[in-house]
């Protein structure tokens, strides 16, 4: 067999992250965690037909540090993914394909994610 030549596809040592491939990985990411979170709550509403009990359990976790840390993690991951997403369909549109065009909406889906993430979490006290 005749041994070819052809350079290596850049690997990890040389491969240089952009703002726009995070960004991917990231959505993608948030999506798998958003769908197993739309089926936790979608299990918790059905858990009204078992009584109380099942729902005050599920309700009092949500009191709880750790699951207000949970539903504000996710306020964020739903943030992301829809500022993201209208991104894309932007894209799908034929607009935003400059690069500095896309490094400045990667940039402002990202931070608009965490704007939304304290609005919602301020709506939510009643501070708002």
């Amino acid at each position: 067999m005749e041994e070819k030549n052809n350079p290596l596809s850049p690997h990890l040592q040389i491969y240089r992250w952009q703002i726009s491939s995070l960004l991917s990985i990231t959505h993608r990411i948030v999506g798998v965690i958003n769908i197993l979170a739309i089926t936790i709550i979608c299990f918790w509403s059905l858990s009204l037909l078992l009584g109380a009990e099942s729902y005050l359990i599920i309700n009092n976790f949500l009191q709880s540090f750790f699951g207000k840390f949970v539903a504000i993690g996710l306020c964020w991951t739903f943030s992301f993914h829809i500022l993201n997403e209208l991104r894309h369909l932007f894209w799908d549109l034929g607009y935003g394909f400059d690069l500095k065009i896309s490094k400045i909406t990667g940039v402002l889906a990202l931070l608009g994610s965490f704007v939304f993430t304290i609005l919602i979490y301020l709506i939510g006290k009643n501070i708002f």
